[in-house]
């Protein structure tokens, strides 16, 4: 997934900072919908990794079911948090 792809996607514009409060919260719902839609277990931590970079991810007991998968995302989270430090 293109970053700059999902954005035009979600939110018809690359650029955050420009749209309206009701266009990223709508962009943020349709995220949402496609992440609770998607059975491609990749496609739906990708997803996910977006709403989290957005501030806008489902939990993850309610995102993932399995410990695997909360695992990577626990160590997504961690790497997000080591690269903000710097």
């Amino acid at each position: 997934m293109d970053l700059d792809d999902q954005l035009r996607r979600y939110f018809g514009s690359a650029d955050l900072m420009a749209l309206p409060v009701a266009a990223l919260e709508a962009g943020l719902d349709r995220a949402r919908v496609d992440f609770g839609l998607e059975k491609d277990p990749a496609r739906r931590f990708a997803l996910w990794t977006f709403l989290y970079m957005l501030d806008a991810a489902p939990d993850l007991d309610v995102a993932f079911k399995s410990d695997g998968e909360r695992d990577a995302a626990r160590t997504f989270m961690d790497m997000v948090d080591k690269a903000g430090e710097g």
